[in-house]
């Protein structure tokens, strides 16, 4: 049983009464917004599938109106919570658990030192750091079986955008390199306290046993090599590409426009058109094809991108 009383997450006149009373307030620069429909959170909890003990991440639980409920259902829950005030409401209300880990910090600094335990994830991200933390996982070998979140509707097109589409970007390629990507449902201003300006999106993210790589890491180029290729949509991939090759190892035997004709001819991609339109099975051949043909050079340092 959690401790009472809870705040009451349904209503914004009793929140703002709560945080007054604490001294605290939502702050913009941390994208705090509470989400305050009861509805829309008992939909995503029940997206997520979360067994029984099973062990569940959750970034920004601000005052703990998921974090009540994944604990009801006895997930094992890692909170990590950026704001010093939410984080003493939230050891008041539920440090006495002992399924309730509460790290403090930037998540984007902290998650990499919270071990292995996290198997599933679930929060409302933060719209100015939420693109962030999720390539961040993916970069970094760090996946969830099952990931359901709330982001800005932009971010959220951008992570379901397919090739050829006008939201589709090396962040797209990113996501669908580990999971397969369902959006939920639309979510307005109103239904968060602050009101936002823009709407959202809740996804779900189901890790891929189809995924491209067989193991991580991927191929070594793959994630400069993508960066490289988005990094200006209007050129060709042939000119991203010899840009890219310029700035490897790769130059102290030939040209980067006679590496570049390798590349695509063993990769199979044609050199006049553009990263929007490649799917992620030919990037993977691109970066494939890159670690072939680069050798013991590949050992000396790859660009940036």
């Amino acid at each position: 049983m959690l401790p009472s009383p809870l705040p009451d997450y349904n209503s914004p006149s009793r929140l703002r009464l709560f945080l007054e009373s604490r001294g605290l307030g939502a702050r913009k620069r941390y994208g705090q917004n509470f989400l305050i429909n009861p509805g829309a959170r008992t939909r995503l909890l029940d997206a997520l599938e979360l067994p029984r003990a099973g062990a569940v991440w959750e970034p920004g639980p601000g005052l703990g109106a998921m974090t009540a409920p994944l604990l009801e259902q006895g997930g094992d829950v890692t909170a990590f919570e950026i704001d010093a005030g939410f984080s003493s409401v939230l050891r008041d209300i539920f440090g006495g658990q002992a399924n309730f880990t509460l790290i403090e910090g930037d998540m984007l600094k902290t998650w990499p030192g919270a071990g292995n335990r996290g198997d599933y994830l679930l929060g409302n991200l933060p719209y100015n750091t939420g693109a962030a933390l999720l390539a961040d996982f993916i970069e970094k070998g760090k996946f969830f079986t099952r990931m359901v979140v709330t982001v800005q509707k932009e971010t959220g097109r951008r992570m379901c955008a397919r090739p050829g589409e006008a939201d589709y970007s090396s962040f797209s390629v990113l996501c669908a390199s580990r999971y397969r990507i369902t959006p939920l449902f639309s979510l307005k201003g109103s239904a968060f306290y602050p009101e936002p300006r823009v709407e959202s999106l809740a996804l779900r993210l189901d890790l891929r046993e189809d995924g491209p790589f067989r193991s991580f890491p991927p191929p070594a180029s793959f994630f400069p090599l993508l960066r490289a290729l988005f990094a200006s949509r209007r050129k060709t991939v042939k000119n991203n590409l010899e840009r890219f090759i310029a700035s490897s190892s790769l130059m102290m035997t030939k040209t980067a426009a006679e590496w570049c004709a390798a590349l695509l001819a063993r990769s199979g991609v044609a050199g006049d058109s553009r990263a929007e339109t490649l799917d992620l099975a030919a990037i993977v051949s691109l970066a494939e094809s890159f670690d072939a043909l680069a050798g013991p050079a590949r050992e000396k340092g790859l660009p940036r991108g």
